[in-house]
């Protein structure tokens, strides 16, 4: 394994330097064109294109002056403050999910033996996806291609400045953008490993996740959100399939949740389940990773309107009404059933809500985030409490049952209760699907995206788990499984003894 790093590293290095010189050569070309171009620059705007472009600013349109004839260019050139900051800001946000968040939620839950694995792991995955998204992922999740999967002209963030692309955004950086989104990338794969917590080892984990990127993750998010994308309902007239997914529901939950089961199944159970006791070693630290994960989120989903808009007010209400009733439901079910609300009940509530949630937060209305905070409290409850029971699988943390369950209980309410007056862009290819009823066409529409979904992460998880499990093997030996992964793997303790 030490061999296959280094020379990865190798190679970096080398992309490293052919990308830099591609972009001198690049930079260089576009200077000598600018030296000897005869064409006369734009045109100044109009007082009254100049209005127009500020009102567009405001209203988060496209510039006016922009698209007026006799050549003329907007003054206003570059992206606008205000949604800009919010877009970074929501950038910080949703990388404050996994670091520190998400470490802090499952590294409260697995034994102390463990809590320096989960750090690790979350710690890989960022760095290693953001290498992914500098080489190719941003552009074949973000560029044009194919309905499937995007081109490489935005390898290496070629051409990604600060200017504004288009595509996704009239008033947000590219490069903004494109570090938003990256960010989204980080967390997904970073879910699973609270399936699989406890029994992986660290160089399996490494080539899993390499692999499940540009298997699962980069198809799907390009076919989703993909300005061409196979299921991208919103904004994609020619789409095959006329899904909406405001913030991930299918992309970061449905694909990270049922990986996570298929890889456990294929993994096995930990030593000693169901024969020792394998409870959290520290609510304390699993209640501030929640809390974090909530105030995180409001960049997750609100972030999503990429401006600082209506749409993103919304969202920012929609999530917090449905993450409060979700955190409250699921500990009143088990205070019904079992006679005591846990700590660990408000929490996973919290992010059973947060989950729903996504998927639907920019496109239902307060109403309908209440519906979706009651089913989020019920139905992935029931999931980890009873059906997880009965067929004995080991979601050592409930990813399966949460995520999984959660994320495809998203997709399906989002179908059932978007609404044209939560987010007028829904009129823009979807008006025959959106009705305003419980049965409008648009939940056949979302129930094919769950389907495909599904069989993406199924079909793709299954392969890859095979390949390296072939190639390093998966799981540890068992005494070093039993001595704990902090130091089996890491040669380190979370605690001093």
């Amino acid at each position: 394994m030490k061999k296959i790093l280094l020379s990865l590293l190798l190679v970096l290095s080398l992309v490293s330097f052919s990308a830099m010189a591609q972009t001198n050569t690049a930079t260089a070309a576009a200077t000598a064109s600018a030296m000897t171009s005869t064409n006369a620059g734009p045109k100044d705007p109009t007082m009254e294109q100049r209005l127009a472009d500020l009102e567009a600013y405001v209203n988060n349109a496209g510039r006016a002056a922009d698209t007026a004839t006799n050549n003329v260019k907007s003054n206003i050139s570059g992206p606008g403050p205000g949604h800009n900051v919010w877009q970074m800001t929501s950038a910080a946000l949703v990388l404050f999910m996994t670091l520190p968040g998400l470490f802090l939620f499952y590294g409260g839950l697995v034994r102390r033996k463990n809590v320096l694995s989960v750090a690790a792991q979350c710690f890989f995955i960022t760095g290693m996806v953001t290498i992914l998204w500098w080489i190719c992922g941003y552009s074949l999740v973000f560029h044009k291609g194919s309905p499937f999967l995007g081109n490489l002209d935005f390898s290496f963030l070629k051409g990604v400045d600060s200017s504004p692309n288009g595509d996704y955004s009239y008033w947000v950086s590219q490069n903004v953008y494109s570090m938003y989104q990256l960010m989204f990338a980080i967390i997904t794969p970073a879910l699973i490993v609270g399936a699989i917590a406890e029994r992986m080892k660290f160089s399996a984990i490494c080539l899993f996740m390499t692999l499940w990127m540009f298997v699962v993750y980069f198809p799907q998010a390009h076919m989703i959100w993909g300005i061409d994308g196979f299921m991208n309902g919103v904004f994609n007239a020619d789409a095959k399939i006329k899904a909406i997914d405001f913030a991930g529901g299918t992309v970061v939950h449905m694909t990270s949740g049922w990986s996570a089961l298929i890889l456990c199944l294929i993994l096995g159970k930990r030593a000693g389940f169901g024969k020792f006791n394998m409870a959290p070693h520290s609510m304390v630290l699993c209640m501030i990773g929640t809390g974090m994960l909530w105030v995180g989120w409001y960049g997750f989903n609100a972030g999503s309107a990429v401006a600082a808009d209506v749409i993103a007010a919304n969202a920012f209400t929609t999530t917090t009404l449905a993450t409060a009733v979700a955190s409250f439901v699921w500990p009143m079910a088990e205070w019904l059933v079992r006679g005591k609300p846990s700590v660990l009940g408000f929490c996973s509530g919290a992010v059973a809500g947060l989950v729903v949630i996504t998927p639907a937060c920019g496109f239902v209305t307060p109403t309908g985030a209440v519906i979706i905070g009651i089913a989020a409290g019920l139905v992935p409850w029931f999931f980890c409490y009873k059906v997880k029971g009965w067929f004995g699988y080991d979601d050592a943390l409930d990813t399966f049952g949460v995520h999984a369950v959660g994320g495809t209980l998203g997709a399906l309410l989002t179908g059932v209760l978007a609404r044209n007056t939560a987010n007028s862009n829904l009129a823009t290819n979807l008006s025959k699907f959106v009705t305003d009823s419980a049965a409008q066409p648009l939940v056949v529409e979302q129930i094919k995206a769950i389907a495909i979904t599904l069989v993406l992460a199924v079909v793709g998880t299954t392969v890859i788990a095979l390949i390296v499990k072939a190639l390093l093997g998966l799981r540890p030996a068992e005494d070093q499984e039993s001595a704990g992964l902090d130091l089996s793997d890491h040669g380190e303790e979370g605690y001093a003894p």
